[in-house]
């Protein structure tokens, strides 16, 4: 697994992954290690098994008569006796005057039994050797042999072999065991690990959803109890959730200050304009005039780029757009305009209630002015939209605009025509405003004719 696998994975994810590579390794090397020294176990107890009957063997040659004469092989076990059973003894005489003299089991049934030294097989204290081959009958054989003194010249080589089928079926019953058991153990710790994740990670999940409420503005600050490893974290949090407040409440302050101190002059240069009637009077009206708009224009976009996404800011759609549709029908009462409203229950933006109000207002009073009769404002959330969005859209019945004038509209200071009040900056600051946000404004047809805008926004 790559570095970057890991990095996109939530803490929980490294958690329970590291710990159940873990767990498998170190139970997989605990198994493989307890059947090793089963298997050695297992293998000593049968050479021990098969030492008994090397020495009983040994015994028996321990008289004086002839190898032929000696009674050797009544060692009590009876598959020594049927022909090719896997349970073999041999005797075989290796000092010179033996000249390989050999005794056998029945069971050999005229084989013999190659000498472990010829295997390769390792001399113990004592000259003992055990090692595995296959039989005269392709049977897996353990075997162990001795080279005895018996002084006076007799030395023997005594050898017992017998199939490794019994060690092996008990190697394979001990590693089902020790397999079941150990995967019952993997579960069991899986488990165990996946309950410490769920309680050890539960103060950072209350944290995350503590942010959300401020983020969602349910909450102004981070609240509750966290463990001495989370709480200073908590804290950090809380004092840049306070620090940004602060510089949102400079930055508004500053604003204000700003636009008193430069609509004062502005309004004295009017109130001094209209007192002249003259050429050099109306030049300084209609420049005052664009200043003043240039003004709201620039402290309008300061206050929202200095607002937008700000933690906790959070205003319900319904009741800010109601809000407006009775102003407007108050000041377009003369025109008998029929405006009509259709906002999703709950629909909430993520942002300021004043900017809003300035692009709903923009777009619904543009339409008021150029709608024949009817103007139609509706907003609802958009489906399976990530981030979480809104459409807002306003159509009216006016004369509409074409692709080019569409374009045009959207432009700082563009007027399409003269004989509506204005400044031309509407459609502009709605566009720049939505663009704060992250979001987008759209001109196009409506259906009835007009111009339709459609305003997509943040929401929660």
């Amino acid at each position: 697994m790559s570095a970057g696998f890991f990095e996109r994975r939530s803490i929980a994810a490294r958690l329970l992954i590291f710990g159940a590579l873990w767990t498998v390794l170190v139970l997989l090397l605990g198994g493989l290690a307890l059947s090793q020294v089963y298997r050695r176990t297992s293998e000593r107890a049968f050479d021990e098994r098969l030492q008994v009957y090397l020495t009983d063997i040994v015994a028996d040659l321990a008289g004086p008569e002839p190898l032929d004469d000696k009674a050797l092989g009544t060692l009590g076990e009876p598959r020594f006796d049927l022909p090719l059973s896997g349970w073999y003894w041999q005797v075989t005489r290796v000092d010179p005057e033996g000249k390989g003299e050999m005794r056998a089991s029945k069971s050999l049934f005229g084989s013999r039994l190659p000498p472990l030294a010829e295997l390769g097989a390792p001399a113990r204290e004592g000259g003992a050797r055990e090692a595995y081959y296959d039989g005269v009958d392709g049977r897996r054989l353990r075997a162990v042999e001795r080279v005895i003194d018996l002084g006076e010249g007799e030395r023997y080589l005594v050898a017992v072999a017998a199939p490794a089928d019994a060690i092996e079926a008990d190697i394979r019953s001990f590693e089902f065991v020790v397999a079941a058991t150990f995967l019952t153990l993997a579960l069991v710790l899986g488990l165990t690990t996946l309950l410490q994740v769920r309680y050890g990670l539960r103060p950072l999940v209350r944290l995350r959803r503590a942010v959300g409420a401020v983020r969602l503005g349910e909450a102004e600050r981070i609240a509750g109890t966290f463990p001495h490893d989370i709480a200073p974290l908590a804290g950090e949090l809380n004092l840049l959730i306070d620090s940004n407040r602060e510089i949102l409440e400079r930055a508004r302050t500053q604003v204000g200050n700003l636009a008193h101190a430069l609509k004062t002059p502005l309004s004295v240069i009017l109130n001094e304009a209209d007192v002249r009637d003259d050429a050099l009077a109306a030049k300084v009206r209609e420049q005052a005039l664009v200043m003043r708009d240039q003004v709201n224009y620039y402290l309008e976009r300061a206050r929202a780029a200095a607002l937008a996404g700000t933690l906790g800011t959070v205003t319900e759609v319904e009741p800010a757009v109601a809000g407006l549709v009775r102003a407007l029908e108050r000041i377009y009462e003369r025109r008998g305009l029929s405006l009509a409203l259709d906002v999703e229950p709950g629909l909430r933006f993520r942002g300021e209630r004043q900017d809003l109000e300035d692009m709903v207002g923009n777009l619904a009073d543009n339409a008021c002015k150029w709608a024949a009769g009817r103007v139609r404002i509706g907003a609802s959330a958009v489906p399976d939209s990530e981030p979480p969005v809104m459409l807002i859209v306003v159509d009216d019945d006016g004369p509409g605009l074409g692709e080019a004038e569409r374009q045009a509209a959207v432009q700082r200071g563009r007027r399409l025509d003269e004989s509506k009040p204005g400044s031309g900056l509407g459609l502009a600051i709605v566009s720049e405003l939505a663009g704060l946000y992250g979001g987008a404004l759209e001109l196009g047809v409506a259906s009835e004719g007009g111009l339709r805008a459609s305003l997509r926004l943040p929401r929660v």
